[in-house]
């Protein structure tokens, strides 16, 4: 049985099995670097590609990659804190469950062992893999992010919720995304054009 399977049978996903739904996550044995964000949303669940929204688009042009280079060549994995669409919140979704990422994440980890970054994309991520405290304020993780190196690169979510946070904030375009992007290159190597 595939890790893929052992998720939509593990009794903890069984209502999303049984509405059909399918696990996402990207966990290519060849990926150099993994993305662990929240979780799913509704557009990406429906479509079953991670990171197929506005946030995707977002994330890519932070990276400094094309859809190609995210999703065709094997250099990529994502992990999210939870492999299905929570539901609707108040503000924006309901937080990825507990239980998920102890579970399954060390397993997808060990598949991609030639991993060498981990962005973590929001609080939720940051503050499991990094230990934080509850009360950890993410802009400070941000700001720091040269603390986590050279394993762990955290950035803020790109969703568009976050444009507030962003104009707040002006250094994270100037200073975070360039780091990040350089980090990206040095692993990937230089971007490749199409014929």
């Amino acid at each position: 049985m595939t890790i893929h399977e052992e998720i939509k049978q593990d009794p903890m996903n069984r209502a999303y099995t049984e509405k059909g739904w399918e696990p996402i996550f990207i966990a290519p044995k060849t990926a150099k670097i993994v993305i662990i964000g929240q979780a799913p949303g509704l557009k990406v669940q429906e479509s079953g590609i991670m990171w197929n929204d506005a946030s995707g688009d977002r994330l890519r042009e932070w990276l400094g990659v094309s859809k190609e280079e995210f999703y065709d060549s094997g250099d990529i994995g994502v992990i999210p804190m939870d492999f299905y669409y929570p539901g609707k919140a108040k503000s924006g979704d309901v937080p990825p469950r507990k239980g998920i990422a102890e579970k399954w994440h060390p397993r997808l980890l060990d598949r991609m062992a030639d991993r060498q970054l981990t962005i973590l994309v929001g609080s939720y991520a940051q503050k499991y893999y990094l230990h934080l405290k509850s009360s950890a304020k993410i802009t400070d993780t941000i700001k720091n992010y040269e603390e986590y190196w050279p394993t762990y690169f955290p950035i803020v979510h790109p969703s568009p919720r976050n444009n507030i946070w962003l104009a707040k904030n002006p250094w994270y375009e100037k200073e975070v995304v360039p780091a990040l992007q350089k980090r990206v290159r040095d692993i990937l190597g230089p971007k490749k054009t199409r014929n």
